[in-house]
């Protein structure tokens, strides 16, 4: 095979396009396109002890803080078995109502009114619903009545108590009374704003 004058100029061509292309990289390249140096050179030997003992230490407390981490997750789980779990806002607030119904009736009061009203932020994680009710009772109903009502399991509260006189030959009292529950943030709707 031989090479012919043609094919000497084609190298010749080529040969110079590489070097003005090597040129080319040689000028334009810049040290941010560089990759980035994943550990800090350490340039003394007491200088590595000390970063290697301060790995160490931290590899050491990753048992500890999972450990730390597992119990909160456990107290957390425990404290919100509480929560008035439901698919929507009102089904949590007739749940709400359904506990102060059966604690009312096991008291022998009958509840004559019923209010619900909106759903509100209770926190950062939490909302909640609340639940009025309008009933008529002696003294020691409402008593027994709000005491089983702080020993239930869900979280649910009296948020607030209005009671006034009745009927003073009868002994009762009417009372009007709003119970809260906490139940998740989801069920909670987002306020949106009135900028229009």
């Amino acid at each position: 095979m031989t090479i012919t004058g043609r094919d000497k100029r084609a190298l010749m061509i080529l040969g110079g396009a590489i070097a003005l292309a090597a040129v080319y990289v040689a000028f334009t390249w810049t040290p941010s396109t560089a990759p980035v140096a994943a550990v800090k050179s350490i340039s003394s030997i007491p200088e590595a002890e000390q970063r290697l003992d301060s790995m160490r230490r931290s590899m050491a407390r990753i048992p500890g803080k999972a450990e730390v981490l597992k119990q909160a997750q456990a107290e957390l789980a425990s404290r919100e078995r509480g929560l008035i779990q439901a698919d929507t806002a009102n089904q949590a607030q007739a749940q709400v109502l359904d506990i102060i119904t059966t604690l009312a009736k096991a008291q022998g009061v009958e509840i004559r009114s019923k209010e619900l009203s909106v759903p509100r932020p209770y926190g950062d994680a939490y909302g909640e619903v609340t639940v009025g009710v309008a009933f008529e009772c002696r003294i020691e109903q409402l008593v027994n009545l709000l005491a089983d009502l702080s020993n239930r399991s869900e979280l649910v509260a009296t948020n607030d108590l209005q009671i006034s006189a009745a009927n003073p030959k009868q002994k009762t009292i009417t009372v009007r009374l709003r119970i809260s529950g906490v139940v998740p943030r989801r069920l909670v709707p987002e306020k949106k704003d009135a900028a229009v």
